[in-house]
This record gives structure tokens, C-alpha cells and sequence, in this order.
């Protein structure tokens, strides 16, 4: 061991022959015979402690406040000598305040002893001070890991990451959120529940914690900047240094006023007080923030300490040290001060003189030191050949050379037996060896009691290998879900009940109630991740105890942790999401088979369900970032057969009465809800907005009835549109624009000019089929037509006002609102714009596939060459009447090139003109004509994929099933030969004849969203077979002669389904 600095209390183990050393100037070999197996050396102001590879504790130096543990007699602390307090058992850390001890044993107890004057031994005795070791009968029953002094206050962690603080608390140094005198006994630091944390470090009047991942949490004085947040001002609670959130910091050392940082790659950071050049920037100013140290680049620094006002640093074989030297601690001869981390020269004995070796280890040769004592010195031969430590404290500086080759030299690297204790799949599977009813040793039952009911234990297992878990942030949460599952899969096959007893307990009682709101980093919302593993999570019945209070814990998460939490949901692989999305569902299904919902057909919504509701709708939200590429199917989040469980007209109604949503209702959750029962809400809400339009028109006939009572009434409970074929556009618009809202809720009837029919719903089938084929009639030049996809969109040039759009936007949503399917083809952009979801650029691919392509190279794109390589600007050419116009997407955007920075800007503009701003006008009055007819609460149940399979059904055919739903009236039978004919006829037919009959039959060749199921046709005979079938659109209803043979009837059916316009009465 080499010893020096300040020795004016012979704290510093070397035999000089003198009592009258002071200062030892340069590293000196001690003579103590037990120097050689030191495993770490700590320091107060003038008291050090040693403590041996065995454990045994040796204390030397002032002991005047009792800090040395044991009796003395006047000078009696010149030597090291054991602490007979500790002679029978074996210690494992100690750490040294300025005037105070502390230790602690294998159990894990903690030790205190020294100076009490501000309550640093946390025990609360009412002495100014105690002479001998005490437990800190506070932390008696907790396995303590990790202990540190400050000067006048300690700092301990457990082994389930609980960290506490006592003494001092003036400037804020406990981290309790107050400041105070003094905390006689130890205090729970609250704020950093949930984070596991790695290490703890006291400077003398401030604190620092790293978590397993590299998050820095200081707090205490700051009137240097040692806490590195970018000012003076003093932290009464751990605050984060997110400055150092990416450089992966793994360990902390503190010293009266600064701080330095050592990182994964071995830089060294530094911040606070640089007076003596203590921080290694070569200069004497404070620094604020935490600041590389340049000298340093370069090399990989492996250990790093801290004195008083001096740093030590280990670069390969070399010691440097920076800071003040005026007591010798520099170990750098007539250097008062060292503004730069300097190499330190090791000479072995006093009176030899200073060589500078470049490998320590191999090239210091130790000559048989001269000197009274020094023959009796007997190290063995491989001693300088050990590992290498450096220690600091006070004014003093050690390096110890271990004759035990497992002692850790590498600061960066965790000492296990120091960490707190994480989910590891030894313990589990040693788990699997006791059966039901089994008595559980103690020992494990302790250790799942820990990890399970430590917030901080859970967030700290199943971390990334290879360091990969640093810097946990919104995109990277470091964790191995594969470890995780392993682990979760081998607890679902423990068969001891015990054992999952204490599991669920523990989970449940201290682990998801004690989430906080606001966690102080991402890696305390880890558990958010695995704990979906646990395989109770899919069993529903459990919902009340654990699916619905860990719901809660998400949604009372506040905005930006429930952010990360809902990234990091969003990343993973699609089992993982579609497992989570079902975690839930399954409560929901679960309490719909309840049989009192069943039987009142009214679902009771608990807490919990309420809970696991709303984390559903976050889900659904994170599914449908992109609605174009969903995670996982809208229908996976649907309840199938809702409407069966539960009367969801009620609910619809008592939904759309609570306008404030001060009550929970099924419609607020309304992606449970497949399209059918979507479609069945929109038929009820159409019903009712009728019937209140048939009310007030009631009422206007009571008025003119009493008024006039020679007054026609009938036709005006209805919405009459009299169309002429040859004029259909001309007079559908003049009619529409001359009703009101409440007028156009009304139901609908369709008159054409000429024929008898009456429109019992096969009239307007073909109305609207044939008003929007000739609205959308290129000749008009209101809609364009893609020529890659034959999608149609909005002109930017057109022909009419924008009042025509509004008209027909005004049919458009008369079709939806009369349950008239029509297809036109309006890609999906459209229904997203009619309910106000975001445009993005894949909308782009319905209609410019080739553009849309383009634009997704150029973000692509990896390379800085963006402007060469593309030559654009912002500006967007169209043609008009065959001429050129541009269009600039920004303010002399024509001037401005596309970049590599700035190309996710321009592709942004593009998009935003083409899909937005060059339709705007036109979009507006359309959708003002649309809302006119559909707006409401309604139509924002449906996603704008679920509206578009609404208005325009699908062609999912299922012929088979079609055949099987039809009904036989008045005389027909399945088994009657002209039955057998028709459907051996039909089945025969190409698709394309197949929908031609739909047409003729239904007034539509689509497929409602319910699909084939929910067409049912009838079939009734006609006597005389000279006539061709005949087709009641209205009724599905097909008049089928009852012809001779096969062939005739197949003739007179492919004839009458060519005819399919025109109504008359038969």
C-alpha cells in the first residue's frame, strides 16, 4: 500500500520513526504488515479506516469524537489497530464523514459510530457523540448493500433499492423535498421509489445516485454547481442531470465541492468547484454543468477518486491527480496545485529517490526498503503483481496492490454483492422443485418477498446484455422481453401455491399500487412492459385485484410518462401488442357473460372495468397512428356479437342525452364495436333523427291544419324529391338547396317524372345510383380520376362554385343517412378528412402511387447529397388547360432547395397541398353539405375505414350462403323443380351476370358491411310462365314464372337482368 498526503494525525499507515510528520509529499510504502491485503481504504478529515480481504476492520488517526471505534489512549491512534467491536464477524463496505464512521456487516446491518452532532449515526441517541460501533436499530431489519458519509450526513441502499438518509439536511442533502437541520433517525427518500439504483456517493454537502442505466440524480449544495444542473441554486429532492442521460455514466465519486463522473467508454466528466484545479479543465473556474475532461481524451480511464479538493484518476498503468497539493496529496513534490490531471511518480520507500515508470505494475521495482524495521518486512514475491486500487479522502491519496487477483480494479463495472437483488431465472427454477403444499425454505420465500414486492427490483431485471439497457429513454426501454418471458412462463408452471400466493400478493399489493403519477425517469416504468408477461394477466376473474389497478397505474400516469409508456407499447413486435390489446378485452368479454348483464342486458361498470376501458382506448389510439398500417386489426379490438349481450339502443340513447359524458357508456368506447353494430347505431340514429323531424312536422301540420283545414298533410312527413331522368342533376339540386336541415332528416321518397312506382326503397337505390354516376361524370370537371388507381378526388380547377359541392355533399350523406349503399370511388383519404383524423403521405398511395413512391425514396434517401442528386425546390407544378402552374409550398419556396434536414419538411408540404390546401375550398363546401345531413355524435363512432365499408359495402361475396338465406312465399318450396333450375342456373353464371342480378334484384351489385348474411331475398311463383321475372327492389322480392323447362327459364332470367332501370307498377 502507498500512502500520502496530509499525516498530522498519523492517519496515514507509515512507520517514520518521527511523531512529528506532517505531510508526506510523495506515495510512500507503508510498513504496516497487514498493507498488503487492504481491499479498500476510506478517509474522514483525520481518521482513515482499513478494511481487509477477511473483513476485519483497522482504524487509525484522530479520535477525538470516538470515529476511530475503539478505546485509545492519548496518541493511541498513531497506528492502525482493529476495531474489536467487529472481531467476531465479517465486514463487507465502510464508508468515512468528516468526524463520523459507518459500516457494514455480511447480514447487511449497518454500523455507526464518531460525532452525532448533527444526527449522522441515525440513532437517535442524544449524544454528541459515541465511541463505539452501534446498529442503526432503524435499518436493523433491512439488508443494507451500500453505505456513504457527506460530512455531516449518511446515505444507505438496501437490497430492495430502498434508499434512506440521515444527519445534516441544511442544504437539502437528505433529499427529503425539505430542508430542515437536522433527521436524527434514517428517512425514506420517496421520490426515487421504482428506479434500481446502482450506486450512491456523498459529497460533503450533496448527494448523487446513478440507476442501473446511467441516470444521474443529485441533490443537496450547489453553490459551486457540484450538482451540474447549470446553476447555484441548492436541490432539496434528487434532481435528474439529463445533460449526462447519453454518455452512460457507471460510477460517481464526490468531493468537498465537485463531482466527477466516470463513464462506460472511460471519459471523465467533471462539475463544481474548481478553485484548486480540482475538476481537470486547467483552469480555476467553477463549471456548472458537467464538463469532459480534455486531458483525458484519448485514454480509457478506469478508476476515479475523490479527495477533499483533489482528484485521483487510473489511465491503464498510470496514476494522475489534479486538484490542490499543498498537504501532499497530489503525491507531486513542491506542486501546491495541479490544474491538469498529472501523472504521479511512485518511488518505493522515503529516502529513495522519484523515478517515473510507464507500466506500474511490471517496471516499479520495489528495493528492500532501508530504515529501523524494514528487515523484518517479509512481502510475498507475486504482492506487486495484484491488482491495483486508488482511494482518496480528505487530504489523503491511496494505492493499494491486492494480493487477491478477484478484487474488482475496474470502477465501471457494478460489484454484484453491492447491486440490489433482480428476478433471476436461478432462483425461479430452483423454485420449481416444491410441489403443492411443500414447506418453502426461508431463505427463498425472503428473496421472492423482496424482488416482488420491490418496485425497483422488477424495473432492474431483465435488463439488455452487453450495457445495452443505457440510457432507457422513450425509444429504448432496455429490457429483454425474451428474458422476461422465460422468467413469466417458468412462475405460470410453479405448482407450489405458496409460492404463487406470495407472488400475486406482492405483485399486486406493493408493486402496481405504489406506481407514482409522476416517476422520476423512464427506467421506473419498466414494469409496464413485463408485467403483461405474468400469466394471471390473462385470466379475467383476477381483473378487480390485477388487471384493473395496473390499468390504473397507466392512466393516472401523467402526460409525458404515459408518453413513453405508450412509445414503447407502440414498438413492440405485434404478439406483444395484440397479447396486451387481448389482456383487456377478455375482462370486458368476461363481465359481459355475467349472468346479470345477460339477463338485464345492461353491462355494470366497476372501477376496474372503467380502468381497463380507458387503457383500451389509449391502445386503440396507439394501434391507429398510422390508420393506413394499423399494429393489428381494428377487429381484434372488437367485441364480437356486442348487440347480443347488451341493449345498445339504450345505451346509444342515454349516450346522446348525457352531454356533458358525466356517466360511463358503452358508445364512449365505441371501438369495441364491430361494423355491424356500428351500422345497427347508425340505423337507430337515423330513426331517431327522423322521427323528430316527422314530430316537428306534426306539429307544423297541427298549426296549418287548425288554420286551414282543407290542407293536404301526408306527403309532408316525408322528404319528396320529383326527378326528371333526363334533368336528375338539375333537379336534385334545385330541390335539395331549398330544404333545411330538419327538413332533409326527414325520410326520403323518390318520385321520377313519368312512372307509377311507389318508393318503398328500390326507387331511391337507383336514384342515388344514378345521381352520383353523373355527378361524378368527368364532364362536369368537379372530380378527377387518377389514372393509376381510378380513384377519384376533388378538382383543383373546377367548372362550378362551391356551392355544387356542398350539394353534393349534401347526397352524399342523404345516401348514408337513408342506408342506400353506394359505391363511388373516393379513396380512404376522404372519410379521414370527414372525420377529422390527420392526412400522411401513405393516403397519398390511393391516388398518386407513383408520387407517393417518389416521395418515400427521397426520405429514404441516407446519403447529404439530397440537392444534387434531386435537384428540387419547394414548389409544386400542376397543369391547367395544358399549361403549367406552380405553386410554392412555402413563402419563395421556388427558391428554396430540398436538403437532406430539410426534405421531412418538404415531403410534409407536399402532402398538406395536394390532399389539403389546392382542395381546400372545394373539400370545406362538401363536407359543410355532408354535416348538414350526417353530422351528430354518430358518425365520430366510426373510424374513417369502418365509414368508408359502410357507404360502399364490399365485394365479398359468399354465393352460397346468399342461396341459403332465401325465403320461399306463397306456394314455392326449395325442393319445387323451378327452385332447383334457378339456383343451378344462378350458379352457373360468371361473377359479373351474378352481379348484375343483385342489381336487378336488390338495387345495389354491393355487399352490405354485415356481409351476405344480411341479404335475404324471396322468392314467389307467377302462374303465367310468358312473362319475364320480375324484381320488387324494394322488398328483395323475385316474381319467378313457374317455367317448363330449365333452358327457358334460364333464357328469361338473363334477360331480365339486363334491364335494370326504370320502375313501374305491376
Amino acid at each position: 500500500m502507498f500512502c500520502w498526503g496530509n499525516a498530522t494525525h498519523h492517519e496515514l499507515c507509515l512507520e517514520t520513526g518521527s511523531d512529528s510528520l506532517d505531510l508526506v509529499i510523495k506515495p510512500t510504502l507503508s510498513k504496516w504488515p497487514e498493507s498488503y491485503h487492504i481491499q479498500c481504504v476510506e478517509a474522514g478529515e483525520f481518521h482513515t479506516l482499513y478494511l481487509t480481504n477477511m473483513g476485519h476492520l483497522y482504524s487509525c488517526g484522530s479520535n477525538e469524537v470516538g470515529q476511530l471505534g475503539r478505546h485509545t489512549e492519548y496518541n493511541g491512534g498513531k497506528s492502525p489497530a482493529l476495531v474489536e467491536t467487529f472481531k467476531g464477524c465479517t465486514l463487507s463496505a465502510v464508508a468515512c464523514g468528516l468526524q463520523h464512521s459507518m459500516a457494514l456487516d455480511e447480514w447487511g446491518q449497518p454500523f455507526s459510530w464518531g460525532s452525532d452532532s448533527m444526527g449522522q449515526l441515525g440513532s437517535n441517541l442524544g449524544s454528541h457523540a459515541q465511541d463505539k460501533p452501534k446498529i442503526i436499530k432503524n435499518l436493523a431489519t433491512k439488508n443494507v448493500i451500500q453505505v456513504d458519509c457527506g460530512s455531516y450526513h449518511s446515505v444507505a441502499l438496501s437490497n430492495n433499492g430502498d434508499l434512506y438518509a440521515w444527519g445534516a439536511n441544511t442544504y437539502g442533502q437528505c433529499g427529503l423535498g425539505t430542508k430542515s437541520n437536522k433527521e436524527a433517525t434514517p428517512q425514506p427518500i420517496t421520490s426515487l421509489l421504482g428506479i434500481p439504483i446502482a450506486l450512491i456517493a456523498c459529497g460533503s454537502n450533496h448527494t448523487f445516485v446513478i440507476s442501473k442505466s446511467g441516470a444521474v440524480f443529485g441533490w443537496g449544495k450547489n453553490s459551486h454547481g457540484q450538482l451540474g444542473l447549470q446553476d447555484r441554486e441548492n436541490r432539496c429532492y434528487p434532481t435528474h442531470l439529463k445533460t449526462l442521460r447519453n454518455v452512460k455514466v457507471c460510477h460517481i465519486t464526490c468531493g468537498e465541492d465537485f463531482t466527477a463522473f466516470l463513464t462506460l467508454d472511460g471519459g471523465v466528466f467533471t462539475c463544481g468547484a474548481g478553485e484548486y484545479g480540482q475538476t481537470g479543465h486547467g483552469n480555476t473556474k467553477d463549471e456548472l454543468v458537467p464538463r469532459k475532461v480534455l486531458e483525458l481524451m484519448g485514454s480509457t480511464v478506469t478508476q476515479v477518486a475523490c479527495g477533499r479538493r483533489h482528484m485521483l484518476c487510473r489511465v491503464g498503468d498510470r496514476i494522475l491527480a489534479c486538484g490542490y497539493g499543498s498537504r501532499g496529496q497530489l503525491g507531486c513534490p513542491h506542486m501546491a496545485l495541479a490544474l491538469v490531471p498529472t501523472p504521479v511518480n511512485f518511488t518505493p520507500s522515503d529516502d529513495s529517490p522519484p523515478k517515473k515508470k510507464s507500466k506500474l505494475e511490471s517496471t516499479v521495482t520495489f528495493r528492500k526498503p532501508s530504515g529501523a524495521g524494514s528487515s523484518k518486512l517479509h512481502f510475498p514475491p507475486d504482492i506487486f503483481n495484484g491488482p491495483i486500487r486508488v482511494f482518496a479522502g480528505g487530504d489523503h491519496s491511496f494505492l493499494i496492490i491486492n494480493s487477491d487477483k478477484t478484487i474488482k480494479t475496474d470502477f465501471r463495472l457494478p460489484e454484484q454483492r453491492k447491486q440490489i437483488l433482480t428476478l433471476n431465472l436461478a432462483k425461479l427454477t430452483a423454485c420449481q422443485f416444491f410441489k403443492d403444499h411443500d414447506v418453502v425454505n426461508q431463505e427463498l420465500l425472503a428473496y421472492l418477498e423482496i424482488v416482488f414486492g420491490s418496485l425497483a427490483c422488477i424495473n432492474g431485471s431483465f435488463l439488455l446484455g452487453q450495457n445495452a439497457h443505457f440510457g432507457c429513454n422513450t425509444k429504448m426501454p432496455g429490457v429483454d422481453l425474451a428474458k422476461a418471458e422465460e422468467a413469466f412462463t417458468l412462475i405460470s408452471r410453479l405448482e407450489n401455491s405458496t409460492i404463487q400466493e406470495l407472488i400475486f400478493s406482492h405483485l399486486t399489493k406493493e408493486i402496481i399500487k405504489k406506481v407514482k403519477v409522476s416517476p422520476p425517469d423512464a427506467e421506473a416504468l419498466r414494469l409496464f412492459l413485463t408485467l403483461p408477461l405474468y400469466h394471471e394477466m390473462r385470466n379475467p376473474r383476477r381483473h378487480p385485484e390485477l388487471q384493473g389497478p395496473f390499468a390504473e397505474a397507466f392512466n393516472n400516469l401523467s402526460a409525458h410518462p404515459q408518453r413513453i409508456v405508450q412509445l414503447w407499447w407502440e414498438t413492440q413486435t405485434t404478439e406483444y401488442f395484440e397479447m396486451l390489446v387481448d389482456i383487456f378485452k377478455s375482462v370486458v368479454v368476461y363481465e359481459l357473460m355475467q349472468p346479470t348483464v345477460r339477463a338485464n342486458k345492461k353491462i355494470y361498470f366497476s372501477k376496474s372495468l372503467i380502468q381497463i376501458l380507458n387503457t383500451l382506448t389509449g391502445l386503440n389510439k396507439i394501434n391507429f397512428t398510422n390508420p393506413k398500417k394499423p399494429k393489428i386489426p381494428a377487429e381484434c379490438f372488437y367485441v364480437e356479437e356486442l348487440c347480443n349481450y347488451v341493449d345498445i339502443a339504450s345505451d346509444y340513447i342515454n349516450w346522446l342525452s348525457d352531454h356533458h359524458s358525466a356517466q360511463p357508456h358503452l358508445c364512449n368506447y365505441a371501438f369495441l364495436f364491430d361494423v355491424q353494430c356500428k351500422s345497427l347505431l347508425l340505423k337507430i340514429d337515423q330513426q331517431l333523427q327522423m322521427q323528430m323531424a316527422i314530430n316537428r312536422a306534426a306539429q307544423q301540420i297541427f298549426t296549418r291544419l287548425f288554420m286551414d283545414p282543407t290542407y293536404v298533410y301526408q306527403r309532408d312527413q316525408f322528404l319528396i324529391l320529383t326527378v326528371s331522368r333526363n334533368h336528375l342533376v338539375r333537379d336534385t339540386m334545385l330541390q335539395i338547396s331549398n330544404h333545411d336541415t330538419s327538413q332533409l332528416k326527414k325520410p326520403l321518397r323518390v318520385e321520377f317524372v313519368g312512372e307509377e312506382a311507389e318508393d318503398a326503397g328500390g326507387v331511391k337505390k337507383e336514384f342515388f345510383m344514378l345521381l352520383l354516376k353523373e355527378i361524378f361524370d368527368p364532364v362536369y370537371g368537379m372530380f378527377k380520376q387518377s389514372e393509376e388507381t381510378n380513384m377519384i378526388w376533388f378538382s383543383n380547377n373546377p367548372f362550378e362554385d362551391d356551392v355544387m359541392y356542398y350539394l353534393i355533399g349534401a347526397i352524399y350523406g342523404l345516401a348514408i343517412y337513408n342506408s342506400i349503399i353506394i359505391y363511388v370511388p373516393f379513396p380512404l383519404v376522404l372519410y379521414k378528412k370527414l372525420l377529422g383524423e390527420s392526412v400522411m403521405l401513405d393516403d397519398l398511395s390511393d391516388l398518386y402511387p407513383t408520387l407517393a413512391n417518389s416521395l418515400k425514396s427521397l426520405l429514404d434517401y441516407p446519403d447529404d447529397d439530397v440537392e444534387d442528386v434531386f435537384s428540387l425546390c419547394f414548389a409544386v407544378n400542376t397543369e391547367v388547360f395544358d399549361q403549367v402552374q406552380m405553386h410554392p409550398l412555402k413563402d419563395d419556396g421556388e427558391n428554396i432547395p430540398v436538403t437532406h434536414t430539410n426534405k421531412g419538411e418538404y415531403v410534409n408540404l407536399y402532402v398538406e397541398f395536394l390532399l389539403n390546401k389546392s382542395v381546400e375550398n372545394q373539400f370545406k363546401a362538401f363536407d359543410q353539405g355532408f354535416q348538414k345531413v350526417c353530422g351528430g355524435r354518430i358518425i365520430k363512432l366510426f373510424r374513417s375505414h369502418e365509414l368508408m365499408s359502410v357507404v360502399i359495402g364490399n365485394e365479398e361475396y359468399d354465393w352460397d350462403l346468399f342461396e341459403s338465406n332465401c325465403e320461399y312465399k306463397n306456394g314455392y318450396v326449395a325442393s319445387d323443380s323451378q327452385v332447383r333450375w334457378f339456383w343451378e342456373v344462378f350458379h352457373e353464371l360468371p361473377v359479373e351476370d351474378k352481379k348484375k342480378f343483385l342489381l336487378f334484384l336488390t338495387g345495389s351489385d354491393r355487399v352490405p358491411i354485415q356481409g351476405m348474411r344480411d341479404i335475404k331475398i324471396r322468392i314467389q311463383p307467377v302462374a303465367d310462365d310468358r312473362y319475364f321475372p320480375v324484381a320488387h327492389t324494394c322488398f328483395n322480392l323475385l316474381d319467378l314464372p313457374r317455367y317448363k323447362t330449365k333452358e327457358r327459364l334460364k333464357y328469361h332470367l338473363l334477360q331480365a337482368i339486363q334491364q335494370t332501370q326504370g320502375f313501374s307498377l305491376v
